[in-house]
């Protein structure tokens, strides 16, 4: 499995915001990250309801 191809600056971004080590972002399978990050974005919507 090839790392993802996003930039360093993106990757930490994901990083900080998913609450993971940077090497885990960048050889995280690509499904599982965008299914964490719609994960954050229901959370951010619940909040902002709220």
């Amino acid at each position: 499995m090839r790392p993802l191809q996003i930039s360093a600056e993106t990757a930490q971004k994901l990083a900080k915001s998913l609450h993971v080590p940077l090497e885990q972002i960048m050889h995280m399978p690509q499904h599982i990250l965008l299914a964490k990050l719609a994960e954050l974005e229901k959370e951010k919507d619940k909040e902002q309801q709220d």
